[in-house]
Order: C-alpha cells, then structure tokens, then sequence
C-alpha cells in the first residue's frame, strides 16, 4: 500500500515517523503533503513545518536512495493534484495538515483518506480539539481516527482510544501524549485497512461539538471569572497564544498558575478584595490574585518584550506589583 501522509505542525510528527517504519510489511510512503515554510524566530527567515523538517532528517539516516518527495503548496488546485495523482498513492494519512480536501483530491486516492483527530469525536470537531478540552476541564479526551469526508470531522469512526485528564495538563504537555498515542494507533489501523478487516462506524451527529480557531485575543484573562476558569484558560492557551492581563499599562503574560483549593492551599481572601487584585505571595504557590471566585497562584509570568520568569524573581524586579489591581488597563 502507497501512503500520501499530510501533516504540518510537530504532533503529526510521531505518526509520520511510524508511517515510514513501515516499509517492511509492504507500506511504502510514498510523499508528504505539507504547509508552506512560513517566516519564524527574530530573523523572521522560512522555515520547513516541523513534518518536513522530520522526513528531511529520517532520510538522511535511512534509506537515501529512494527520496520521498514533500510537496509545499499554496494551494490544493489541479496543478498540485497532477503532481499527488503522479504518486500514485493508494490511501491519504493526515494528521493536522491544515488545509481541507475537496471531492477531487480524495478521488486520487483509491482506498480513500483517514484522518487523526485529538479528541474522542463527535465532540470537539474542528482545529483546535485539544484546548477546547482543557477549557472546559474535561475528565478524559482522547484519539479519533476516521475516515475523511466532505464535511470536518464528520466521517466514520475507525478507532478511538480515551486519554484520562488530571487536570494539570497544559496544550503544550497534552499536545505531546496525543502524539505518541496517535503513533501508537496508526499501525494497527493502516494493517486493517491493507487486509480489509478494520469497520468503520458512523458519528452520532446530534451529539457533535465543535472547537473554535485560536485567536491572539482569546488569551485576554477576565478576572470577573472563577479561579478555575481562569487557570483552565492558561493551560488551554499554552503554548499558543498565552493568557495574559495588564499591570497599570504592561502587558503581563501568564505561564503557569494554580486555583488553590482547600486542599492545595489558602482559598479565602479579604472580603473586600476585588476581582484582579494581587493579594500577596505564599511561598510555595506563588503569587496569589483574588477573582471572581477563589484565589489564583501564579508561579511562572513575564512583561511583555521581557523573559518568562518564576514568581520570586519577578518579584525581585516588579515595583509595586503586590498590592496592584491587574487588568484595569486597556
């Protein structure tokens, strides 16, 4: 079986790299369907996505004779498709690739297109499943792979596997087991796909949720909200875009926080004390901020422009910041 695996961002990566180890049961990659080098870093220079960084390694450490094309475009039109149908690929793999598919580019494939999704569908169809999930403090979430059709994440379900929560997972940390446990899952669908023996079922549409695309804005942290809230919205937007608040005219981005809880520590405030007001420092937690209800520690922040550091020796370097009512700037 030929495979034309699309993908960009680093998640992917693990399932592309188990996608080529296959070469010995009769699976053959035949290309890499991936975004746009896009500007990064202070010089602002393109760089490949991180999928095309990793083929472009692998093949310099196994088979070099046989080079896997990886194919960049703007956009998926007829000229693209000459260049796919040329690869004569069996079954399109994608995980995270960032663009959609059309009926004409799925009709190159004979054995159609499967798609890894990071949540346990119909919930949190969409691109940004992950943080949706730890926004809205689920328990468990999971891996779908399905079968691709015309509308997003709507096709019929190959696989699942449940990943519990504990409640401190960030996207970044969360991002990282979906990727392995994606991995780890492809194999056994691609082997049932090859022998005809993996069933697909259909998604119960009247139970599908939906997650919203990531906008920098999002990370605006509304300190009316519970101490719950605000700390699920830090790890949902970690490491992209960063929940931040203002300091009198400083933007401050916060990395890492805690609601304290009856269990975790002192969860009472002055009565008085108003939403976004810096209450003091405890010296385990950290920085501990009043909100709409509960106390938010805060272990890991910077001023924008300047580097993340831990409470303590933020600190050390911020004038009058205990004390400070945050979020009054606009």
């Amino acid at each position: 079986m030929r495979i034309l695996f699309a993908g960009s961002p680093a998640i992917a990566v693990p399932s592309l790299e188990a996608a080529a180890s296959m070469s010995g049961e009769g699976f053959t990659l035949a290309g890499l369907l991936t975004k746009t080098d896009t500007p990064k870093g202070r010089s602002g220079a393109p760089e490949p996505t991180e999928c095309a960084q990793a083929l472009a390694a692998l093949q310099q450490t196994t088979d070099a004779a046989r080079l896997i094309p990886i194919l960049k475009p703007e956009k998926l039109d007829s000229a693209v498709r000459e260049q796919i149908a040329a690869l004569r690929a069996d079954l399109l793999v994608t995980f995270a690739y960032g663009k959609i598919f059309g009926p004409q580019f799925l009709a190159l494939f004979p054995l159609g297109g499967i798609n890894i999704h990071p949540s346990l569908l119909p919930r949190y169809r969409g691109p940004a499943p992950i943080p949706a999930a730890i926004l809205n403090r689920e328990a468990v979430t999971g891996i779908t792979i399905q079968r691709i059709a015309l509308e997003v994440d709507s096709g019929d379900i190959f696989m699942q596997e449940k990943v519990p929560l504990n409640g401190r997972e960030t996207t970044a940390s969360l991002s990282d087991v979906m990727a392995h446990k994606a991995a780890q899952l492809l194999p056994a669908a691609l082997r049932g796909i090859a022998a005809g023996t993996l069933t697909a079922a259909p998604q119960d549409h009247a139970a599908a949720t939906y997650s919203a695309l990531l906008k920098k804005e999002d990370g605006l942290i509304d300190w009316n909200r519970s101490a719950a809230e605000i700390d699920a919205q830090i790890r949902a937007f970690n490491p992209w875009p960063i929940s931040w608040t203002t300091h009198g005219e400083l933007q401050l981005f916060i990395h890492t926080a805690e609601a304290l809880t009856a269990e975790t520590g002192d969860a009472s405030a002055p009565a008085a004390a108003p939403p976004g007001q810096v209450l003091g420092k405890d010296k385990v937690k950290g920085i501990l901020i009043q909100t709409g209800d509960g106390v938010l520690a805060v272990s890991e922040l910077q001023y924008r422009t300047k580097k993340v550091l831990n409470w303590n020796d933020f600190l050390n370097g911020a004038r009058n910041f205990l004390g400070a009512k945050l979020g009054s700037a606009h």
